[in-house]
């Protein structure tokens, strides 16, 4: 099973390389942004039963290492097909 796992810095929660990139876009000439948040991607081969197993453990793993849930959120995918 593959896991897919995106990490973005809560609302509220400064972010300097968002806010990097959005200087570097309006240098470039991109007036229209306003803003931009940099979040990562986790990617995760897993053995599991089924998808609700691999979410529970994935959800575990973010827990307990992959995200800081202070002032991170994360919502993960699963695909079957691994």
């Amino acid at each position: 099973m593959r896991a897919r796992v995106t990490v973005m810095l809560k609302d509220g929660v400064l972010d300097p390389q968002g806010e990097a990139v959005r200087h570097a876009l309006h240098g470039l000439g991109h007036d229209g942004v306003h803003g931009v948040r940099q979040g990562k991607v986790i990617e995760l081969e897993l053995d599991a039963p089924d998808a609700d197993a691999a979410r529970v453990a994935v959800a575990g793993m973010c827990e307990a290492l992959l995200v800081n849930t202070v002032i991170e959120t994360y919502r993960i995918e699963i695909d079957g097909a691994a």
